[in-house]
């Protein structure tokens, strides 16, 4: 797929799992893609990639949860490559802690990384969008922010939040050419989900597809080939919606 103008395209927690591909696969459109993550050689990594197979693209430095932060990888890419037009939140962290046993401070990192850290990019770089009159910005939530699930309450709390920050921004900004949807992934094969596996927290993935109606857990790839048709030109009629990616999980 490919659009009809190449654009500028921003990538958080682009240096890994379901960022990479999604920063991968926005290059493969033919757009200039900014690759932010906390871990500046994985960020790299992945812009250097995309450029040996003929991309444009640059890695940077970021935390979500630090406005500054934010800001500063923002104006990098400006000075970069010019006015933002598509951004794509993956950037995040899992937790599983039983609910009277999570401390202020584990609540106030996990909303501040998912959650904040959405709001952050957004308002950091909507400016853009409004300038230009058009915009694509896709959220990656969680299905667990649908169906719930045991030991994850601050988790479950920031996807949620994260689905109805989505839904506001697509109401406020649609009017302007900007389109705002969430996409929340059941199980995916990330380095995410292998922690989770190595540390007791999730059962093995083999298990998890048998349990799938589709019989495989998902791929980074899959996640991505959503998220790159929600930025394009043929997805404008689409905004505040949650794009289920999950292979059957929650129908």
């Amino acid at each position: 797929m490919s659009d009809n103008k190449s654009r500028v395209a921003v990538v958080t927690g682009g240096g890994s799992g379901i960022g990479a591909a999604v920063a991968e696969q926005l290059s493969t459109a033919g757009h200039r893609v900014a690759v932010l993550d906390l871990n500046t050689a994985n960020a790299e990594a992945v812009a250097a990639s995309i450029r040996d197979a003929g991309g444009e693209a640059i890695g940077l430095t970021v935390d979500v949860a630090d406005r500054t932060s934010v800001d500063k990888a923002v104006g990098q890419v400006r000075e970069k490559f010019g006015p933002i037009e598509i951004l794509v939140t993956s950037a995040g962290v899992d937790a599983q802690t039983p609910y009277a046993d999570i401390s202020g401070d584990e609540w106030n990192r996990v909303i501040g990384i998912n959650l904040t850290g959405t709001f952050n990019a957004t308002q950091s770089i909507i400016p853009d969008m409004q300038a230009g009159g058009w915009g694509r910005i896709v959220t990656i939530s969680s299905s667990s922010a649908q169906s719930g699930g045991p030991d994850r309450a601050h988790y479950i709390a920031s996807k949620g939040g994260v689905i109805a920050l989505t839904k506001a921004l697509a109401f406020d900004f649609s009017p302007q050419g900007i389109t705002a949807n969430t996409i929340p992934p059941s199980i995916i094969a990330t380095p995410m989900a292998d922690t989770a596996v190595q540390a007791g927290l999730l059962p093995k993935l083999d298990d998890l597809a048998m349990m799938t109606p589709v019989r495989r857990t998902g791929l980074p790839e899959d996640i991505a080939a959503a998220a790159v048709f929600l930025c394009s030109e043929q997805a404008g009629f689409i905004t505040g919606q949650v794009i289920g990616v999950n292979g059957g999980w929650y129908i």
